[in-house]
């Protein structure tokens, strides 16, 4: 899709190639503010869907939810890989939900929120400041829902908040 590519693309034209991590993207904060705007729409267009189904396999989500006491505490890295468990998780329900809704409308924003999530997902592994890559071995912490209206309360708490605040921390660091 030309959204998610276009984050996929941006963000991998300005790897640093020494240290893999992202400078640019992370530096200018109207990009996130862009992709909170989207997902709040993404939230505000299926609510507005006709007749959607409740889920018939519940989708498994991650808690978005953080204290920021508890964030702050954590290393970019730690971070990075709860935010990478997270979107696992919600790329599969989303993939998930796709397969058990027909009606258009809700197919239509399942598929964008696929694109997007899958996008930040595949963007974080990109980089990382230890050895090794990520593995997909992480139990975060999660919930089931069979209302597909949760699947996109979720991703907009996710970008607004964890992915939202990482970026801002990353800034602090590759912004100078």
């Amino acid at each position: 899709s030309p959204p998610g590519l276009l984050l996929l693309t941006s963000f991998l034209l300005h790897v640093k190639e020494d240290r893999a991590s992202p400078t640019r993207l992370v530096c200018d904060n109207r990009l996130i503010q862009k992709y909170i705007v989207e997902a709040k729409d993404m939230e505000k267009r299926v609510g507005q869907c006709q007749a959607l189904p409740a889920l018939s396999c519940p989708a498994v989500l991650p808690l978005a939810d953080f204290t920021f006491q508890q964030w702050k505490s954590k290393s970019n890295e730690t971070k990075r890989r709860e935010i990478l468990c997270d979107l696992a998780l919600l790329v599969g329900a989303a993939a998930g939900a796709q397969g058990q809704v027909s009606n258009e409308c809700g197919a239509r924003q399942l598929s964008q929120l696929y694109r997007h999530a899958n996008s930040f997902f595949l963007l974080l592994q990109t980089f990382s400041w230890e050895a090794g890559h990520w593995e997909p071995s992480c139990s975060p912490h999660s919930k089931e829902q069979t209302h597909i209206s949760s699947i996109f309360l979720t991703y907009r708490q996710l970008v607004q908040g964890k992915l939202r605040f990482f970026f801002y921390d990353l800034a602090k660091v590759l912004c100078k």
